[in-house]
């Protein structure tokens, strides 16, 4: 009877942890099926548009490129007569009121130029090429006629181009921002209603803007400089500011 009662001990507990299995293999297959019921995983109907805003400007700053070009036989006599001229152009702009911070030498280069025959060929003569030019930022543009004068009476001969643009873009941006929403809900209703669904509540938005300085081109090298000394009119017109923002609504 002693020996009996381990082997009894056994079977029941070899019963027990046989019950404990079946009934987690019976759980199992609902775990799906309850998580199926409780969560809807498929992805949202949507509308996604994209509107438009602008705003314009008008401009209340200038870059100009101002160059001083020499030519000479010899290299340093090309260089001396430059930088002379150069230094009467920065002088004549600083007394207009330009502060000498806003005058940034962008490029300085010296380099030889053969001179040949009529038949292309080279004669063995060499003139030295000197090129000094400024980068001009103009923050009072009621000047710049002035500005352009006195620096082609000082001796610059190389007038790149202006650039007119405005130096706080925060206001107009933020106008332009505001028309380019409206714009896009106007059209995410226009498509909700002609599709028969309801707008939700937005999902995303993005957005990027473009505008950028007015370029005005003027040729002042050579002779052409003459002609601009008598007189400048410059006109710095207006800027224009497109915002662009596409807009993602959830479909109720």
């Amino acid at each position: 009877m002693r020996k009996q009662l381990p082997v009894l001990i056994i079977i029941l507990m070899l019963s027990t942890l046989l019950s404990a299995c079946a009934g987690v293999a019976a759980a199992q297959p609902l775990a799906p099926a309850l998580q199926t019921d409780s969560e809807d995983t498929s992805p949202p109907r949507t509308i996604s548009v994209s509107g438009s805003g602008l705003a314009y400007l008008t401009p209340d700053i200038a870059y100009i490129n101002i160059g001083v070009h020499t030519e000479n036989k010899d290299a340093a006599e090309a260089v001396s007569d430059n930088n002379i001229r150069s230094n009467e152009v920065s002088d004549a702009l600083q007394a207009l009121g330009i502060d000498e911070k806003d005058i940034q030498t962008t490029n300085f280069s010296i380099y030889p130029q053969p001179e040949y025959d009529s038949d292309g060929i080279a004669t063995g003569k060499i003139t030295y090429i000197v090129d000094n030019t400024v980068f001009v930022t103009v923050r009072e543009l009621d000047v710049l006629g002035d500005l352009l004068n006195a620096a082609v009476s000082a001796g610059a001969n190389s007038i790149n181009g202006i650039q007119f643009d405005v130096e706080d873009k925060t206001a107009a941006l933020s106008i332009a921002r505001k028309s380019a929403v409206e714009n896009a809900q106007v059209i995410a209703e226009e498509l909700a209603e002609t599709s028969g669904v309801t707008l939700g509540e937005i999902l995303s938005i993005t957005t990027y803007s473009s505008g950028s300085p007015t370029p005005v081109y003027l040729d002042g090298r050579g002779g052409g400089a003459a002609v601009m000394a008598e007189s400048v009119p410059v006109s710095p017109g207006q800027m224009s500011i497109n915002v662009q923002v596409n807009v993602v609504y959830k479909i109720r």
